[in-house]
């Protein structure tokens, strides 16, 4: 596992004043894009805040964590909370124990398990938090490097985390060394996204379950190259966006899993809109310009139930305010 820079001997949980608040807010995310299964990212102007409390006496561990929005009726209040345990993990690796003085307030808008990379923002979040309290107790800031390390360990892959850490769209892999990477594309002026979002959830485990341990070679090679032009197509022509979201690795595995979401993405393909699944699904992400974006996708999907979204590219990802060091 990653590990941050150790505390000296006089770095201790004690150390870190009590009324310390940070407040972090986590983009939602899209990954894979069509073609880039497991390293395509884009982050997206959906924010979850998450407000940290250093209380100065030992807190109920079982009620230590409120939760408002999405999510609020299914989430853990306590130390098991994917936010506070990542925290603690991170902060544990720095040599710092809090001793149950960790309160969370978290305010959530990304849809959870909908392919909108909810527990890569907790994730982000967490390790965030672990690194805004670590520097008030006197510890070097974790680099975007050990960042992302700690959010692939917890997320297992990079793809979700890394635009979420960093912003914008990432093309994430595993460089020679075995260490998660990230490098940042640059998004032409004017690309826009719309998330066809419906009620029902699915879990990312059931989701890569559907998916086989081999493909055939033709489809691998041609989803190498789609892969290369969405590079091209996101940063300098988004009118080849249709053809550079074709995917032939995962989507269609999934289909019975998702029937309606692959209807609305083959209706809208049709319609000639870059429609691609989000990250494992349900979601559907469109990718595209002009301020009628969204119009047009409600014309082609006229008296479907789900939610449509309308929003921007987040060029940044997690934004850290320490807000009182009383």
């Amino acid at each position: 596992m990653p590990v941050g820079t150790p505390a000296d001997s006089s770095v201790r949980g004690d150390r870190i004043p009590a009324g310390l608040e940070v407040l972090v807010e986590v983009p939602a995310t899209s990954a894979n894009l069509g073609a880039g299964y497991d390293s395509f990212g884009m982050a997206l102007d959906i924010r979850d805040a998450v407000r940290a409390r250093i209380t100065p006496a030992p807190i109920d561990p079982e009620a230590c964590v409120t939760v408002s929005g999405e999510g609020a009726d299914v989430l853990p209040r306590s130390t098991a909370h994917l936010i506070h345990r990542v925290a603690r993990e991170v902060l544990a690796a720095r040599g710092l124990e809090l001793g149950d003085r960790l309160e969370l307030e978290a305010r959530n808008v990304i849809p959870q398990s909908r392919g909108m990379g909810s527990s890569a923002s907790a994730v982000v979040a967490g390790i965030a938090i672990a690194d805004a309290i670590g520097q008030a107790a006197g510890c070097e800031p974790e680099t975007a490097a050990g960042r992302l390390a700690w959010a692939t360990h917890f997320e297992g892959h990079p793809d979700n985390a890394a635009p979420a850490l960093f912003g914008g769209v990432t093309i994430s892999f595993t460089d020679i060394g075995g260490a998660a990477q990230s490098v940042s594309v640059p998004v032409a002026d004017g690309v826009r996204a719309v998330l066809i979002v419906p009620e029902t959830r699915l879990d990312t485990a059931i989701a890569r379950s559907l998916l086989p341990e081999t493909v055939p070679h033709t489809d691998a090679a041609a989803n190498s190259a789609i892969a290369g032009l969405f590079a091209y197509a996101i940063s300098h022509d988004p009118g080849m966006l249709l053809e550079a979201t074709v995917d032939r690795l995962h989507q269609n595995y999934r289909r019975p899993a998702m029937l309606e979401s692959l209807e609305r993405v083959d209706a809208l393909r049709a319609a000639g809109l870059a429609a691609v699944v989000s990250g494992a699904g349900p979601t559907v992400a469109v990718l595209g310009t002009g301020d009628d974006l969204a119009e047009r996708v409600a014309a082609v999907l006229r008296g479907d139930p789900a939610r449509i979204l309308a929003t921007a590219i987040a060029p940044v990802g997690v934004l850290t305010t320490v807000v009182d060091e009383s």
